[in-house]
């Protein structure tokens, strides 16, 4: 050990009187009774050599014997002079009070620490200079010179000087405190990782009392740490919790030393918080008591989080119903349960006819209204026992769960459509009438898997569809073959204006006032080469569906006016045309610019051409409908509504748009003369087209009591059978001149 040089020390100590020097013989014996209260010992190395001459210790004194040996601290005595240790210690292995052993030693001291030493080296300083009654130090030295370095508590004081008052001895006792220094340190490190944990930590007795906590405990339950001390864990329980909780966690801490799981907790605030905690037993320093540490970790919204994102996953937004996925879940589990008990599971495919031109019309906020309505009715109609799910837009289905025979699923199928013949409420005294139409299929009858059982559903949906809507349909093979025929068909009309398959035929209209035939209308014909001759019912449908329409409206429109156009050269320039357009042409919104560029192509006047929309597709989206055909009226052209009295029309609108022509629809003129009610809605159709001085042409006028009856209400034009079925250009063409100028065309025809 670096030691001070003697002059140093010499002129470092002050001169004692005889008094002090009298009282520092006794204070020895003072402190090594002061540690009585250790419990380990430190024995410092063997010295090399003994001093020349011990120190004095009463070979007969019991009490310091037993003090030493009691207390484990050695008692050390240095010779300041001869730079000489000795050190005194009881054998620990002594058999009792009554037989100890002393050991005494002799040696250089032991080396200390480098970061240790200018301490060490400034306390002793200190206590020579007088300033500090005692040298008092901790540090580490080197006791067996092996480079292990063992902590040490070390105590004593000058206790011999010489004539000069410079100090000649220090005695005094030291301590091995290495493993309660390991402790010390473990407990700070400890403390400061438990400070800083983002978790919240609380230590706990036995008995499940708050011992401490740190900071992020308080922060998440807003109790301090002298709040909840000596408090029970009782204090954070949320009555959410099951009252066997705390006696589970107690049980298995008991069983297994620890406990984790999921528990609602109550803050200071009294807002609750789900939690998840991690417990463990541990023991205190003594290993005889336990404690408790309780990590806790505020979970709330990740939770709330997880139940979202599972909600999102499994149920529509809209009308809270499950989606497509879980669906499928719900589906395959019917579909095992049905297998294991042998019975049937019906899949109902349910769409909504003609939403789309509600949702145009209405606006999609009402629409959406709507649809949660209809979703509720087919839920309160079918029972909360099935399942119910929104698939998109307008489409739900049904899982029915252990029916006995297909008749049950079919009556279900028949309620929902009862059901619908109330209308739906989607606003304050606002209601509108929708109706469904359901597609059925059944396992095992008809699939084996839920892909399949939806596949079919869908299918027979479609099926109902064609048979008028309104209504449903059970699944059959017979309707695949129909799918298929729709897939080969819309891939044939792809290819139809490329292979020069389509064509275009004239229907005369005939002017009631002037008994002259004065226009046509354009009607769209296909012939496959592959399939022959294919319905325009079968057809134009597809083609909207596909989105050719658009190109095929183009082609057809060109056509018309290019025929027109020959027709005037031959000196018919008293005849217009009507071409009808498609709601995908019109949402486009460049329709008058293509007008406009076939009028420019074929030189037409624009006042003989007049395009016609049926009444859905004006009702679609009326505002921006409106300012396309304002478009195209400032070119000349016509505009005429389709088809009136079938659809949704609001006469607000009806009154915005720019309109010249109004058709009756031939489902009314049909049964003219034996419908009450279609009389009366042709004549009040007629009524106000002329209160709002609009043409009115009635269509599929076939019989001359249907004739009789509109020009008596004062019809304008009339087409028909009656008067001509459609035909080819120039067949048209003649028929036109063979009646021009006839005296009474109604009658040759």
């Amino acid at each position: 050990m670096p030691s001070l040089p003697f002059p140093l020390l010499m002129a470092a100590t002050p001169a004692p009187d005889a008094a002090r020097l009298a009282w520092m013989g006794v204070a020895a014996l003072a402190l090594i009774l002061v540690v009585l209260a250790g419990t380990r010992r430190l024995w410092l190395p063997a010295l090399q050599r003994r001093l020349p001459q011990p120190p004095v210790v009463p070979s007969g004194d019991d009490h310091l014997k037993l003090a030493l040996w009691a207390s484990g601290e050695v008692f050390w005595d240095y010779d300041l002079i001869g730079r000489r240790l000795h050190r005194l210690r009881a054998d620990e292995h002594s058999p009792s009070s009554h037989a100890i052993t002393m050991l005494t030693r002799v040696g250089d001291i032991p080396q200390i620490h480098p970061h240790d030493l200018p301490l060490v080296t400034q306390r002793l300083r200190s206590h020579l200079r007088g300033e500090a009654p005692l040298f008092m130090s901790e540090h580490r030295m080197d006791m067996r010179g092996d480079g292990q370095w063992t902590w040490v508590r070390a105590r004593g004081r000058v206790v011999e000087h010489d004539a000069q008052g410079r100090a000649l001895r220090l005695a005094g006792t030291a301590r091995d405190i290495t493993a309660s220094r390991n402790a010390e340190y473990e407990h700070r490190v400890a403390s400061e990782v438990m400070r800083s944990m983002s978790e919240a930590v609380a230590v706990l007795d036995a008995e499940y009392r708050f011992i401490t906590v740190n900071p992020s405990f308080s922060r998440m339950t807003g109790y301090d740490g002298a709040e909840v001390a000596g408090q029970p864990l009782s204090l954070l329980d949320s009555r959410q919790n099951t009252s066997d909780s705390t006696a589970r966690m107690s049980t298995q801490l008991q069983r297994e030393g620890r406990w984790s799981g999921e528990a609602w907790k109550v803050r200071k605030d009294g807002e609750e918080i789900l939690c998840r905690i991690e417990t463990n037993v541990v023991p205190d320093a003594s290993g005889q008591r336990l404690m408790v540490v309780l990590v806790l970790n505020d979970i709330t919204e990740q939770k709330r989080a997880e139940q979202e994102l599972r909600y999102l996953a499994n149920y529509d937004t809209l009308t809270s119903l499950p989606n497509r996925s879980l669906l499928s879940e719900r589906l395959s589990r019917a579909v095992v349960r049905a297998r294991r008990e042998r019975t049937r599971v019906a899949v109902l495919f349910i769409d909504l006819d003609r939403f789309k031109d509600i949702n145009d019309s209405l606006g999609h906020a009402t629409g959406d209204r709507i649809l949660r309505a209809a979703a509720a009715r087919v839920q309160q109609t079918v029972g909360h026992q099935h399942t119910v799910a929104r698939l998109a837009g307008d489409e739900f289905t049904v899982v029915l769960e252990g029916i006995t025979a297909p008749a049950d699923a079919e009556r279900v199928a028949e309620r929902v459509i009862q059901a619908f013949t109330q209308p739906l409420s989607f606003g304050d005294r606002l209601e509108i009438a929708v109706s469904p139409s359901i597609g059925i299929s059944l396992y095992p009858e008809h699939a084996q898997v839920p892909t399949e059982l939806l596949k079919h559903a869908d299918t027979a949906m479609y099926q109902a569809k064609s048979a008028g809507r309104h209504t449903w349909a059970v699944y059959s093979e017979e309707m695949d073959e129909k799918t298929r025929h729709r897939a080969i068909l819309t891939s044939a009309l792809r290819r139809a204006l490329e292979r020069d398959e389509l064509r275009v035929v004239y229907q005369p209209r005939l002017s009631l006032h002037r008994q002259q035939i004065t226009g046509t209308e354009a009607l769209l014909r296909w012939e496959s080469r592959e399939l022959g001759e294919i319905s325009p019912a079968q057809f134009i449908p597809l083609a909207e569906e596909s989105g050719l329409i658009v190109d095929i409206g183009i082609w057809t429109l060109r056509q018309a006016c290019q025929t027109l156009r020959s027709w005037h050269d031959a000196g018919m320039d008293h005849l217009s045309v009507a071409v009808n357009v498609s709601s995908l042409q019109l949402q486009r919104g460049d329709l008058a610019d293509v007008v406009a560029r076939v009028l420019a192509e074929t030189g037409v006047n624009a006042s003989r051409l007049e395009l016609e929309l049926t009444e859905s597709v004006l009702m679609a989206s009326p505002e921006q409908n409106s300012r396309v055909l304002q478009a195209c009226r400032a070119l000349g052209v016509s505009i005429a509504i389709d088809d009136f009295g079938t659809g949704y029309s609001s006469l607000a609108y009806l009154k915005r748009l720019p309109l010249n022509t109004l058709k009756i629809d031939q489902e009314f003129v049909r049964d003219i003369n034996h419908d009450i009610e279609d009389e009366a809605i042709t004549s009040a159709i007629i009524a106000m087209a002329q209160s709002l001085s609009l043409h009115v042409v009635a269509e599929g006028v076939e019989t001359a009591a249907q004739l009789a009856f509109l020009q008596l209400r004062g019809c304008d034009e009339i087409q028909g059978h009656h008067v001509s079925r459609a035909l080819e250009p120039a067949d048209c063409l003649a028929f036109i001149r063979m009646h021009d100028g006839a005296g009474n065309i109604l009658a040759s025809a």
